[in-house]
This record gives C-alpha cells, sequence and structure tokens, in this order.
C-alpha cells in the first residue's frame, strides 16, 4: 500500500470515474477526501467503503467546483482535518449538448466554472502545500475531447482544451518541486455523466438512443468499447507511484484509438 500515510482529494467523486479514483487510492492505503453531489445515504456509504479499502480515514466535503470559495475550502479542510493534501485529482464535471446558436449562456458558463476554472482553482490552493512537503500528485481528468472536437459540445470541448494547456503550464511552474502534474483523457467511459448526454444528443441529432450509442459515442473509438472507470483509475494510481516521477505535462490518452489518427 504505497500511499499509505499521503492524503488525496477527488472532485467529483461520489460516482463515475471519480468514485473509481477514490477507491483505487484508497486501495493503496491512502486518506482520501471524496467530494460530489448525491443522496445523502449514498454518499455516506461511499465514504464508508472508501474508508474500509485503505484502513485509513475517509472523509467527504460537499464544495460546489463553481465557487472558488468552496474549492479552496476543500483544500484546507484537507490539509487541517484529513492530514494533507498530497494528490489533488480534478475530476467535477458537467456537460450540455446544443448547437452554438442554441446553446444557453448560463450553461456555458457552468461548464467552464466546473470543467475548467475549478481544476485553476483547486491547483492553486493545493501547490503550496505540495511544495512545502517536496512531493505532490496532480491529475486532471481532460478528454479525448481536449485534443479533438465533436459537434454541439463547443462548451465542453473549450473546457478541456482549457485543461490540458493548464496541465502544461503548471507542470512547467512545478518541476523542480517533486510534484507532476498531468491529465488523462478518456475516451467515452460508461458514467452517469455520458449517459445523460445521451437525450440530449438524441434531439440535436435526431436519433435513437442505440443509434448515439453505435453510431455516435462508439463511432469515434477504434475498439468499439467504452473505456471502463477501473481503467481510468489505474493510470491515475501509476502516475502517483516514484516510477512515473519523470512524467509531469502528460496528456495520457486512455480512449480505445479514438485520437491515433
Amino acid at each position: 500500500m504505497f500511499l499509505a500515510g499521503k492524503t488525496a482529494i477527488v472532485t467529483g467523486s461520489t460516482s463515475g470515474i471519480g468514485l473509481a479514483y477514490a477507491r483505487a487510492f484508497a486501495a493503496e492505503g491512502a486518506t482520501v477526501v471524496i467530494n460530489g453531489f448525491g443522496e445523502t445515504e449514498a454518499i455516506e456509504a461511499a465514504r464508508t467503503e472508501i474508508e474500509a479499502l485503505s484502513g485509513a480515514r475517509a472523509f467527504y466535503h460537499p464544495a460546489d467546483m463553481a465557487d472558488p470559495v468552496q474549492v479552496a475550502d476543500l483544500v484546507r479542510f484537507a490539509a487541517a482535518e484529513a492530514g494533507g493534501c498530497d494528490i489533488a485529482v480534478s475530476n467535477a464535471g458537467v456537460q450540455h449538448v446544443a448547437p452554438i446558436e442554441q446553446f444557453p449562456v448560463d450553461r456555458f458558463d457552468a461548464i467552464i466554472a466546473v470543467n475548467l476554472a475549478s481544476a485553476w482553482h483547486l491547483m492553486r490552493a493545493a501547490v503550496p502545500h505540495m511544495k512545502a512537503k517536496g512531493w505532490g500528485r496532480i491529475i486532471t481528468t481532460a478528454s479525448a475531447h481536449s485534443q479533438v472536437a465533436s459537434p454541439n459540445k463547443s462548451a465542453y470541448v473549450a473546457a478541456k482544451h482549457g485543461v490540458a494547456g493548464l496541465t502544461k503550464a503548471v507542470a512547467l511552474e512545478t518541476a523542480t518541486h517533486g510534484i507532476t502534474v498531468n491529465c488523462v483523457s478518456p475516451g467515452y467511459v460508461w458514467t452517469p455523466l455520458v449517459e445523460n448526454q445521451i437525450p440530449d444528443t438524441m434531439k440535436a441529432r435526431g436519433l435513437t438512443r442505440e443509434q448515439v450509442m453505435n453510431d455516435v459515442l462508439l463511432a469515434a473509438q477504434p475498439t468499439k468499447a467504452f473505456v471502463t472507470p477501473e481503467q481510468v483509475a489505474a493510470l491515475a494510481v501509476f502516475l502517483c507511484r516514484d516510477e512515473a516521477a519523470s512524467i509531469t505535462g502528460a496528456n495520457l490518452s486512455m480512449d480505445g484509438g479514438w485520437t491515433a489518427a
């Protein structure tokens, strides 16, 4: 359990990829701070499960990633109450699908705030703690959409391209401090975020659910298979190992070959 004694913050971790991250870090002994929305009972069940996996403490913090003050308080809480801020994973995300001329301005603002700006605020708050220890791992969940685009996703594509650039910039700033900063860029992972965008895509493109699944989502992935949350989490765990200390500023694709062309 090579992460024993380390504390990991994972935003957007009450379900999907984020919960897989939390479980994977816990399985290596980390104290984990989960974050996100959901039913109180389900969140407490996840927290209890994570605590049992790690043998260390697990905490929940309800910070809204659209609020910079709450993002900073999440890091403060981890440092003061959970033992530190050694690993910071920016994973929270929201989505909306529509042609740009029909795209609601408030949905654009929300996507930029949660998917991009919150990553900046998390890094800004976490880096001083990591510099003080001379060790840190920052991981952002980007997307294949950090490298390529799809129609009707202007806000999401803009945010994910921004995350990739942010990752590179902060990697350069922290390179001599024992801190690595990397993106993990999955293709389509079967999560609530992906499942919930299917109706919008059906409406925007006039397709059936099956057509969206096969002709839109998996059409881009040569493997014709969804990435699993556990696969994404396993890569994040590797990035925390000493063997990965020279990987920084990277955008690591896990997309079934989508961006290979």
